[in-house]
């Protein structure tokens, strides 16, 4: 009989769902997090990179030894990086200037090609310049912003992970959003579920930054995003987000980014409001990605 091991691409999700012990205080409620930093690739994004990729092969309209464009913000780009280097495609990433070093370095071990625009152009500047290269002929844009296959890997992996972990008790769930994509195959899977599963959305408060996450002007609004499917937006502080985040790893000894630490934030502040909830957040990436900025340097 000949073993059959696993590729790489086969350890992507079924990742660990974990109970905070400390943060939360005296509560009836179970706080709950879902560690997407242990995918391969580091985060949360491996899912619907992969995803893309492969259901792009499959419907033909792209082939090995392609070219392929995105604009990321990091998580995306790493794990479009690995997902490429797994099938054979030739990556090019376009991203602002002031993601950190580790992202940047992370995108380029795994063979992809770098492209900066400025911090003030900002991703709405690098989406715009992957339309561009694409128009171009330059390679083939697989748009995670628009692309629905981003949502249905949540759909088809995360949520029914997440249903499955929780025994069906699940009350609420909490994602920073970003593309959005982790949020919405995650909520319709749950209400499909049960109607009576609260979805929480994070975004920054205005003239905040958190790596990962937007606010997005309307224009470039996801079209991915359906705002139905969100029960409850959160406004977020950097500077409570920043907070959280240092407090996990102290604290929880939880090694993460700041959306996460933000997507923490938020479910502390939901748990304040209800008794004997369930309550899961999705913990997007790991810290090491954030080192070189300074974030966990600052003291409690």
């Amino acid at each position: 009989m000949t073993l059959q091991y696993p590729t790489i691409a086969d350890c992507v999700g079924n990742t660990p769902l974990v109970r905070l012990q400390r943060l939360p205080g005296e509560t009836s409620n179970t706080l709950l997090l879902k560690l997407e930093g242990n995918n391969p690739a580091g985060s949360v994004k491996d899912r619907p990179a992969l995803s893309m990729i492969t259901r792009a092969e499959l419907r033909g309209q792209i082939h090995v030894g392609d070219t392929l464009i995105e604009a990321t913000s990091g998580n995306t780009g790493i794990a479009l990086a690995m997902a490429a280097a797994i099938k054979g495609y030739k990556m090019i990433l376009i991203m602002p200037d002031n993601s950190s070093a580790e992202r940047k370095a992370a995108m380029t071990a795994y063979g992809a090609e770098l492209i900066l625009v400025s911090q003030e152009e900002g991703m709405e500047g690098a989406r715009d310049l992957a339309q561009r290269m694409e128009a171009e002929g330059r390679g083939k844009v697989l748009d995670q912003f628009a692309n629905g296959d981003n949502p249905e890997a949540h759909y088809t992996t995360t949520g029914p992970e997440i249903w499955r972990q929780t025994q069906g008790s699940i009350t609420h769930f909490v994602s920073s959003m970003g593309t959005t994509g982790t949020i919405m195959g995650v909520s319709r899977y749950l209400k499909e579920q049960s109607e009576s599963v609260q979805i929480v959305g994070l975004q920054p408060m205005e003239g905040a930054a958190i790596p990962g996450i937007r606010r997005w002007p309307q224009e470039y609004l996801p079209k991915i995003y359906q705002a139905d499917r969100v029960d409850r937006i959160v406004d977020m502080a950097q500077s409570e987000a920043e907070d959280i985040t240092r407090r996990l790893a102290r604290e929880e000894g939880i090694f993460c980014g700041v959306s996460s630490g933000g997507a923490v934030a938020a479910m502390l502040r939901l748990s304040k409001e209800l008794e004997n909830a369930v309550i899961v957040a999705i913990i997007c990436d790991r810290g090491d990605r954030y080192l070189s900025t300074g974030i966990f340097d600052a003291p409690n």
